[in-house]
């Protein structure tokens, strides 16, 4: 399941619990956290850990009963994104519809991509043997090209919506050398390598990546992001 289906999985929980009728609201919200979080370890793509999902706003009924949940947050420790072994995955949405159409008046999502992620795209695009890992606020290459020992900082970036990495300060043998110049027609696939990152819902888009002990983290966020899930 996508980020889109995690916030759904909240609301269809909130519907559910508010159409009966409670009298005890803040029952009421504890049973729409409860429910939402077993319908996401049910749900989601490699769901890793226990969930745990947050409803704001009070009066919780009063909301529901208004078509429109003031903010949701909730934190999935690992799952997959789009094919993508995510963790620490972080979702806060406001302006909440709990009709369908789904949508939300604002949401953001952030994930950390872990190194090894982010390694097994690098191998895919160059066809190195190389290991990723995060130093001193850095991503570092470290393998062997043609048998020389290779040495390299990995750069993120987030351009045109997209997960981007170029692999920047090469060393071959201890030796400073331009990425463009590795042997092996390497040098035009080091610049530039994708890490696919889908299954967003619309309206969503990446705008921001930093390197963390674990990794990249990512940041999406958009306005009116539209949150069913199309057929």
């Amino acid at each position: 399941m996508s980020a889109r289906g995690v916030v759904i999985g909240v609301v269809v929980a909130a519907v559910v619990v508010g159409g009966a009728a409670v009298v005890a609201d803040r029952w009421a919200v504890h049973e729409t956290q409860d429910r939402a979080v077993q319908r996401i370890s049910e749900e989601v793509d490699g769901a890793v850990g226990t969930p745990t999902v947050d409803v704001g706003g009070f009066p919780f009924l009063t909301q529901v009963a208004a078509g429109s949940i003031d903010d949701i947050t909730a934190h999935i420790p690992g799952a997959t994104l789009g094919g993508l072994a995510a963790t620490d995955i972080d979702l806060a949405a406001t302006g909440v519809t709990t009709s369908e159409p789904y949508t939300a008046e604002h949401a953001t999502v952030s994930a950390t991509v872990p190194t090894a992620e982010i390694q097994r795209a690098v191998v895919e695009r160059t066809g190195l043997e190389v290991v990723v890992t995060s130093t001193g606020g850095a991503l570092k290459v470290s393998g062997k090209v043609l048998g020389v020992t290779l040495a390299a900082t990995i750069e993120p970036r987030v351009e045109g919506g997209k997960l981007l990495v170029d692999v920047t300060g090469v060393s071959l043998g201890g030796v400073g050398v331009d990425p463009s110049q590795l042997p092996g027609g390497i040098g035009d696939k080091v610049t530039g390598i994708e890490i696919p990152l889908s299954g967003l819902p619309s309206g969503l888009v990446l705008t921001d990546v930093q390197v963390t002990a674990a990794g990249a983290r990512v940041t999406a966020a958009g306005d009116d992001v539209a949150l069913t899930v199309e057929s």
